[in-house]
């Protein structure tokens, strides 16, 4: 995992910490390892899987549905684009003055193929935006989208949308592990 996020959310360490050591190349390679992860993770996947409501395992209330597969993958390449936007224009330079996103209407990610198309649009949207960045990037330029995580440079950002995706992983092998048992 790029980020510990554990160790931020207890205070241990400071989401500045936890980022300080990683380069523009770990960033690269997190984010292929991240997508090849999803592939796995969707390996025994099915159209009826994608469509599948799970039960939330984390949910207070029995009757309380999860995401289905495609709900999941929606947010989380929103977020991980729109961070790997905004980390290229501070990387550049440019000040942020706010969130760049768009997220993808789950419901229309119907099929495994579509999801797959999706993932592998994501993934080339991130490259490209790893690929935008100067040889000399300005990491002195940070934004705060996060209170509790403080400023955050182009590389902290960045990390912010792989490691936010990295923690959906688990929940979406649970959503095809409960889909497989239906």
């Amino acid at each position: 995992m790029i980020v510990d996020f554990a160790a931020v959310r207890a205070g241990q360490i400071s989401y500045a910490d936890a980022t300080r050591t990683l380069q523009h190349a770990d960033l690269c390679h997190a984010t292929d390892e991240l997508f090849a992860e999803l592939e796995s993770a969707l390996a025994h996947a099915t159209d009826a899987t994608i469509s599948f409501v799970p039960r939330d395992s984390a949910a207070t209330d029995d009757n309380e549905q999860g995401w289905t597969v495609s709900h999941v993958i929606a947010h989380f390449t929103s977020t991980l684009e729109g961070t790997a936007a905004g980390a290229a224009m501070l990387a550049r330079g440019v000040k942020l003055e706010g969130r760049s996103q768009y997220e993808t209407p789950w419901e229309s990610l119907s099929t495994l193929r579509m999801v797959k198309a999706r993932l592998q649009e994501s993934h080339r949207m991130c490259n490209a935006f790893l690929s935008a960045w100067p040889d000399e990037p300005h990491l002195d330029l940070t934004v705060e989208f996060i209170p509790a995580f403080g400023p955050m440079n182009a590389i902290g950002l960045d990390a912010l949308g792989i490691a936010h995706a990295q923690q959906h992983l688990d929940q979406i092998r649970d959503v095809v592990r409960q889909a497989s048992a239906a």
